[in-house]
């Protein structure tokens, strides 16, 4: 017959209303929390969280969607989340919503339901409408990635202009002039803070930006290999290339095999993320570089800051990392 707290009672001689607060996560005397936690591993107690869950509203879970389960980006990021929150007693509950707006509503009133503590998403709906109900939970609610007008929260971003900047500076100090760019969906955040540090680039070179070299996908691997054949059927001059994500990447790459192109030689190229993926091909992509797994431990340590009662009535943060430009073999100098 498994243990009850009449047991852990009867073994350490406390009154049940001690045993009960120790076991909600109350304050209790040094030597009976020693007392109580030695019965609990003699008698192998177990306690049981739905049960504390209903008396304390609270499930030690937290809730989180992404838009594509298998993205290396929003992998890694979860991998970092999860190893924090665990180390402090929670656990996670991912639901993968395809970046579809319908998917991600019925996954956010999926964790709703499962009564999660607090919310961590990568939006796909870029007007918010399925975080206005959970906002009126008043959990905590964190944003990965993207920033929502209106949505009054706290965001953990990389600094996107900065990345971006840094990536096409890099290629222009290699005499690139006839540079093109990969970028996401028009109206997603990170999309247009990329694209807004590869026109920034520009201006500081004194270089003008060409329409003709923006091309627009929707961060997959298809659309990657998309963009650069359709970025290299309509400007024979262009001689490097900025893709803005780790998918359209390797589809840039795919794509450039299909065509018979090699790098750096018939074109350049800098990649965004997977350093692992970088490192595979031959010769070695030069990346952008973000820090996935940093991104998921600050993003764990704003949710447990808001879970304790000393985060729950401070401002919103927005917090922005940095990234590393790592170089490879995949950018040709072609400056005089």
């Amino acid at each position: 017959m498994a243990a009850t707290m009449k047991d852990i009672a009867r073994v350490t001689g406390l009154g049940l209303a001690t045993i009960s607060s120790y076991l909600n996560g109350g304050n209790v005397r040094e030597q009976n929390r020693v007392k109580i936690e030695q019965a609990i591993e003699d008698l192998h107690y177990e306690v049981n969280e739905v049960a504390r869950g209903l008396r304390t509203q609270a499930t030690r879970t937290v809730g989180v969607v992404i838009p594509e389960l298998n993205n290396v980006f929003c992998s890694q990021i979860i991998t970092g989340m999860e190893d924090a929150l665990r180390s402090e007693g929670y656990a996670t509950i991912v639901c993968d919503c395809r970046s579809d707006t319908g998917l991600e509503k019925e996954a956010i009133d999926f964790l709703v339901r499962k009564r999660v503590d607090g919310l961590v998403i990568v939006p796909t709906d870029i007007q918010g409408r399925n975080l206005r109900e959970f906002l009126k939970s008043e959990k905590p609610l964190i944003l990965i990635d993207r920033r929502i007008q209106g949505i009054h929260c706290d965001s953990v971003l990389v600094d996107n202009r900065s990345a971006a900047s840094e990536a096409v500076l890099h290629l222009i100090k290699k005499g690139h002039r006839n540079i093109g760019i990969i970028g996401g969906p028009r109206d997603v955040f990170t999309s247009q803070e990329r694209l807004d540090g590869y026109a920034a680039a520009h201006r500081m070179a004194g270089i003008p930006v060409q329409e003709s070299l923006i091309m627009h996908g929707d961060y997959t691997i298809r659309s990657g290999a998309r963009g650069i054949q359709k970025l290299i059927s309509r400007n024979p001059h262009m001689t490097a290339v900025f893709v803005t994500n780790y998918e359209m990447t390797m589809g840039a790459v795919i794509g450039l095999n299909e065509l018979s192109l090699k790098f750096p030689q018939d074109i350049s190229i800098v990649g965004f993320d997977n350093l692992e993926f970088a490192r595979a091909c031959s010769p070695s992509l030069t990346i952008v570089s973000q820090p996935t797994v940093e991104i998921g431990e600050k993003a764990a340590e704003i949710m447990l800051c808001r879970l304790s009662s000393s985060g729950q009535d401070e401002e919103p943060k927005i917090i922005r990392l940095g990234t590393k430009l790592i170089e490879g073999r995949s950018v040709a100098d072609i400056s005089d």
